[in-house]
This record gives structure tokens, sequence and C-alpha cells, in this order.
């Protein structure tokens, strides 16, 4: 199996979602977001507004609105820049939504919130194949907690990503949340250390 077949198998799958359930589907990734999110104390954070068969996290968007600095990504070329959440948001190329452009340069978050349309056995990212999250985090100043969000669980035991894909800390689906065993390690070790003291 290649990377692109197991991406063909995962938007197969995303395409025969049941459209019934999608409320219910979009209700469970958001019960479970807003709880780490809670938990992790993070206050900058990237999110991604909602397009297609992506899972809808506006509910946890505007839960944390007024409480955290949160941003968007703003289309720039082949990759993305980070914008404050700002409304209105304006309609752009392929249908995605954007806040207005903004001449802020941010290069420091504390999570960031990135939709998948399946992960491999190394924790990495699939997407789309437009690479735009690819180029995005090396701008970054340090790797921020990464959450992937799928509207399915599409993973594979399988290692398929190439070493420039990112990698990400946890999955939420609509049926859990599913850790990568490196950030699991720690975050155990480090709940340990603060039961003890």
């Amino acid at each position: 199996m290649t990377k692109s077949d197991f991406r063909s198998t995962c938007l197969e799958r995303l395409r025969n979602l049941s459209t019934a359930g999608k409320l219910y589907r979009d209700a469970r990734v958001n019960h479970y977001l807003i709880n780490i999110l809670r938990k992790e104390k993070g206050k900058r954070i990237l999110f991604y507004w909602p397009f297609g068969f992506e899972a809808d996290i506006r509910k946890t968007i505007w839960a944390l609105r007024s409480k955290k600095s949160l941003y968007l990504p703003f289309m720039d070329g082949v990759s993305f820049k980070m914008v404050p959440l700002r409304l209105p948001l304006e309609r752009k190329a392929f249908g995605i939504y954007e806040p207005r452009f903004s001449h802020l340069t941010i290069k420091l978050i504390d999570v960031a919130i990135v939709p998948v349309v399946g992960v491999d056995g190394s924790f990495c990212r699939i997407g789309f194949g437009k690479g735009m999250y690819d180029r995005f985090f090396p701008t970054l100043k340090a790797k921020p907690l990464t959450i992937f969000i799928q509207s399915c669980r599409c993973q594979t035991s399988v290692k398929l990503c190439d070493d420039y894909d990112i990698s990400g800390n946890l999955l939420i689906t609509p049926y859990g949340v599913n850790y990568n065993k490196e950030y699991n390690v720690k975050r155990t070790t480090h709940r340990g250390r603060g039961n003890r003291s």
C-alpha cells in the first residue's frame, strides 16, 4: 500500500459517511476537543474553518473565542500564514472561508488543530496532497501540541508518510481520542510526577 492508495481509501470512506449522522459525529468531536483544550491550557491556538466533509469544530471555536487567542490559516501561495480569527470571514479559493489579511507575523502558538484525511503508522498526517501544513510547520519557532481531527477513523499501522509530513500528538475522531505513543509516555510521566508532589 502506498501513501496515495491510503489517501484514496480514506477519502472514499469520508465521502461515504452518512449525512444523517453528521450532527452526532461533530458533537462527539467537539466534546473531546473542548475537554482536551481545557486541560492543556494553551492560550494561542491555530484552528481550521470546516470545509466539505471535515469535522465541524465551530462549537469549540465559539466556546473558546473569548478566552483564548485564536488563529485561522490565510492562504499564501503554496502555504499559509496565521491570522487572528476576526469576523466576518470571506469565501476564497476552493470555497474555503478565511479571515481578512493581517500584517501580523505570528510564529509561536501553543496548539494546532489540524484536519486530516488519514494517519499512518508513525502518527504522521495524510492530507489532501497540497502540502500546505507541511510547508507551514517549519516556519514556527517551536512545534505546538498538534491535534489531528477526523470525521471518521482512518488510520493504518504501516509507515507511509515522508520525512516532511507533520506528526501529531493525538487524533480525535467521533469514536474517541487516540494518542501518539511517544506523546502518551511523556503525558503519563508528567502526570505521575505531578501526583507525587
